[in-house]
Order: structure tokens, then C-alpha cells, then sequence
């Protein structure tokens, strides 16, 4: 299986990003770095700006304000599909999967822009399509190992229970070949034994995949477990950033989303 490589530096540089709904200032002057190889957590309450920052990333919401670069490459304004074709995948909180397909087809199609053979060849499933078919389901393999979804590769994903979802969704993003992923809430709904094998296949996926991680939760103590680095939101604006035995000591932090004892 041909993992990504590491490249030394920042892979992801988010630079004074602000996004406006209206009169409402969703990110507000926003700056980050994510390092290549690292597990990067963003928390931060409800409201605070985590999902609209992975949208911009992502290209789905479109801003002139600021900058976002992947591998000192300028992404903002870029289409969606483009952006994903230069190595970031996400998987979101709410899964969108094709619930009707199996999970070994939902995984497959996440591959479909890797493929450059014609239509000649796809007829007769032959020379270059035949090859990169194998590869790719090759590649798709790998991930269901990694993830433990061999008993559910062919089982439609309605049929799933939602924690083996969550694994899907995750995977869909993994099989695309990434060089960073971003993860929203990956262990929402779970109970305490989906979480601990979720935080185990992070690990994986940042230590034996070598994907830059990029991760938006509000279990705290996953996010201490996990993070190399953490960066905090609060109503848009990024207040803290630093190791997570740092984070946990900001005054700003502890008042925002750690809580504050009044006693």
C-alpha cells in the first residue's frame, strides 16, 4: 500500500481567515499552522467557528478575506473537487454515505478521481482499466483492514449500526488517499468503548497511514489523549493555541470551554 510521505514544514497555513454570514462574523481574523505529521485539534464551544473553518478549507464556503495554503499552495477559491484532488479529505459529523451500497462500493467510489483510463477499456475491462481496478480495490482493502470492517465489507451501510457508520465515513475519506484529513466530531453519539477504538484508529491512521490529522471534538479527554497541537475558538476567534498540557492552562480557555468554578 503506497502511503503518503512526509514533507518537513507546515502542510496547512491558514492566515487571517474571516467569514461573514450577513452581519454575523463566523471567523473572525482567523490564524493557523498545521504540521506535516501531526494530529491537530480544534475545539471550542457550539458556535465558535470549527465547522465553518473546515468548510472554507474545504473550498465549500468561499471567502476573500485571508488566506489558506496546502503545501505552500494557495486553496481559497478553489472548487471542492479540486482541493480534495490535491490530498485533503474529510470526514464529517453527520455521515454522508450512500446508504443503499455496500461498505466495500462507498469505499471504492471515494477512489473514482484516481482512475485515468478510457471508456474502450472500461468496456472491456482490460489493460490500464484492469490495473488501476486492482489497485485501487487494493487500496480500499488496506483501509477496511485498518478499520476493522472486514465483517461489514458487504453489507449495505443503512443496515450498520451507527458507531460501524462513523467507521464508514471515515473510511470513505482514508480511501481517497489523503495527505490530511479533517474529522468532525468522530466520536459524537458514541458510547465509551466506540470512542477508545476510535482513538485507536487515529493513531493509526496519523502513525501507519503517516496522514496529517485534523481533528474538531469536544471530548476533552480524547483531545488530550490524541492532539500534538490544539487550537481553541471561541465565537470566531481563535483565543489560544499551543500543546494540549498549555491549552488546558489558559485562563481564556478554562473560562470558554473548560468551565469556571464560581465558588
Amino acid at each position: 500500500m503506497a502511503f503518503v510521505k512526509d514533507h518537513p514544514g507546515n502542510l496547512l497555513e491558514i492566515s487571517g481567515l474571516t467569514m461573514r454570514f450577513g452581519g454575523i462574523v463566523a471567523l473572525d481574523n482567523v490564524s493557523l499552522n498545521v504540521r506535516n505529521g501531526e494530529i491537530h485539534s480544534i475545539i471550542g464551544p457550539n458556535g465558535a467557528g470549527k465547522t465553518t473553518l473546515f468548510n472554507c478549507v474545504c473550498g465549500i464556503y468561499k471567502t476573500r478575506s485571508g488566506s489558506v495554503k496546502f503545501e505552500g499552495r494557495e486553496i481559497l477559491g478553489m472548487k471542492p473537487h479540486d482541493i480534495s484532488q490535491l490530498g485533503i479529505a474529510r470526514a464529517f459529523q453527520n455521515i454522508e454515505l450512500f446508504k443503499g451500497m455496500t461498505v466495500l462500493d462507498n469505499l471504492m467510489s471515494a477512489r473514482g478521481h484516481l482512475l485515468r483510463y478510457g471508456l474502450l477499456s472500461a468496456i472491456v475491462y482490460a489493460g490500464r482499466c484492469s490495473r488501476e481496478e486492482t489497485l485501487c480495490r487494493d487500496y480500499v482493502e488496506d483501509v477496511i483492514e485498518l478499520l476493522d470492517l472486514q465483517k461489514a465489507r458487504k453489507t449495505p451501510v443503512a443496515a450498520l449500526p451507527y458507531g460501524v457508520q462513523k467507521r464508514v465515513e471515515l473510511g470513505r475519506a482514508l480511501s481517497m488517499g489523503p495527505k490530511l484529513v479533517l474529522i468532525d466530531e468522530p466520536v459524537s453519539g458514541m458510547n465509551l468503548e466506540e470512542t477508545e477504538d476510535m482513538a485507536r484508529y487515529i493513531l493509526d491512521i496519523n502513525e501507519e497511514m503517516n496522514i496529517t490529522v485534523v481533528v474538531i471534538e469536544h471530548d476533552m479527554g480524547l483531545v488530550m489523549d490524541l492532539s500534538d497541537t490544539v487550537s481553541v475558538l471561541n465565537f470566531g476567534v481563535k483565543i489560544a493555541g499551543g500543546t494540549p498540557q498549555e491549552i488546558a492552562q489558559y485562563p481564556e480557555v478554562i473560562r470558554a470551554y473548560l468551565g469556571e468554578s464560581t465558588g
